[in-house]
């Protein structure tokens, strides 16, 4: 276990986003990658693997339901000390994850074809979206093992072996998807499926490594039979910090699952543009999104060992390093949106949507980060509601007044984005008011903080 309960906060946050951003440079090296390759197969494909981003959004809402709550619990654990629960909770975790990913496998295994009909602008983007999810839900069910023994990873603040996985399989993923989608070597070309096949691979890859961890190493993770079996209260206590946080998520695939909508009588470019845009965006995100990561646990230790002081701080520091991070992503999509989408598909229908896309939503970096942090924050004092309904108020904000300007006469995309900006500006000052009535009530503490005991050798 590694001790974020002292020293400097900075160090401590600057070393953990560190680990969690060498694996997320990976993987957004392999989005790129990915989807540089997908560009060579034309428009339709483009936008068929986009689609896959709102069953993307609908899993990270489930695993960060179970993620949230398992890093929030074990954090409080390790920073009181007490190594009997953060066993307990990582059990208990590991066993719900499964349960849950099975009944998604199920579930989507059979909705596939009908999600892929609804949301694609013709048959053609159809029929490709329906071979890409064939074994891209697999990849993502596949997910909800592994988010579990991470999550518990980052609780005790040991980020390393995550980040070595991840990078692992996303350097496995690169090599594959290319060997798959064109038949390099093996004269079978799966063409879109040739890339969700990739990801499935690699994905058990990451769950078998991560798990022989586990059980190599030891020490405060072990895996109890005995302790996976269903604790109902301790289910409660995990869903009541990860339900919120994962509904959150969920709105975020609200949100997309609007704009595609919207965008369908635009056409495939368009929806393509969308999407190229906003893989520019999630790859942009990832340090935010690791220091993200690394806030709750660095924030949830202080808190468990009652040190109200280092917990305040553990936002202003981390609020500081995401807008530097944000600011940096905005001019550069502010000043070349077009070059950043070229870069994946040239087609100018393409690249007027996706720059344009690009170009307006950079207004909302900074706040974007600051609502990342402030996010995080709330996990770690282990209540995520707040956070939650400022989710609610931002996707009211930009779904419901997009979908009523879209049936109006001259109706253009830029609206949406222009709602969109607008909607986050919103959500960050409510979550830095919920933040501040939060520190009121959790970070005054009767008893005397918790000291760890030094043993005398």
């Amino acid at each position: 276990m590694h001790d974020l309960t002292s020293g400097s906060l900075i160090r401590n946050l600057l070393r953990s986003s560190a680990m969690m951003l060498v694996g997320m440079v990976f993987q957004t090296l392999y989005f790129l990658v990915d989807l540089y390759f997908v560009g060579r197969l034309g428009k339709s494909a483009v936008a068929a693997v986009s689609l896959s981003g709102n069953l993307m959004f609908l899993t990270l809402a489930l695993t960060q339901m179970l993620g949230v709550g398992t890093t929030a619990l074990i954090a409080h654990a390790a920073g009181r000390k007490d190594r009997d629960q953060v066993r307990l909770v990582f059990n208990q975790s590991l066993g719900l994850s499964l349960i849950v990913g099975g009944v998604f496998l199920l579930v989507m295994v059979a909705l596939r074809g009908r999600f892929a009909t609804v949301q694609s602008a013709d048959p053609e983007t159809a029929r490709l979206a329906a071979e890409y999810l064939a074994w891209f839900v697999p990849s993502l069910a596949a997910q909800f093992a592994m988010v579990a023994v991470a999550a518990a990873l980052r609780g005790i603040g040991d980020f390393k072996p995550g980040m070595i996985v991840q990078a692992a399989t996303v350097v496995l993923n690169i090599v594959l998807a290319p060997v798959l989608m064109f038949g390099w070597g093996t004269g079978r070309a799966l063409g879109v499926a040739g890339t969700a096949l990739a990801s499935f691979a690699a994905v058990v890859v990451g769950v078998v490594a991560l798990f022989a961890y586990v059980l190599r190493v030891g020490g405060l993770l072990r895996f109890i039979a005995a302790e996976q079996r269903p604790r109902l209260a301790m289910w409660a206590r995990m869903l009541k910090i990860g339900l919120p946080a994962g509904l959150e998520f969920g709105l975020m695939g609200v949100y997309m699952f609007a704009v595609y909508a919207i965008t369908r009588r635009f056409g495939a470019a368009a929806q393509a543009g969308f999407g190229i845009g906003l893989r520019v965006v999630q790859a942009g995100f990832m340090p935010v999104v690791a220091l993200g990561f690394a806030v709750s646990p660095v924030a949830g230790q202080n808190f468990g060992a009652r040190l109200p002081d280092r917990v305040r701080g553990t936002f202003r520091a981390a609020a500081k390093l995401a807008a530097v991070m944000m600011g940096a992503l905005a001019l550069a999509c502010h000043f070349f949106p077009q070059a950043l989408v070229r870069v994946f598909n040239g087609d100018p229908d393409v690249l007027a949507v996706g720059g344009e896309y690009l170009r307006i939503v950079a207004w909302n970096f900074i706040p974007s980060g600051i609502v990342f942090v402030s996010s995080s924050m709330f996990q770690a004092l282990g209540n995520t509601l707040p956070p939650l309904v400022s989710s609610v108020v931002r996707t009211s904000l930009a779904v419901i007044p997009a979908y009523l300007l879209s049936t109006t006469d001259g109706f253009a995309l830029r609206w949406i984005w222009y709602l969109s900006a607008a909607s986050v500006v919103c959500q960050m000052a409510l979550n830095l008011f919920f933040l501040r009535r939060e520190y009121a009530r959790k970070l005054v503490f009767a008893e005397a903080p918790v000291i760890a005991v030094r043993s005398a050798g």
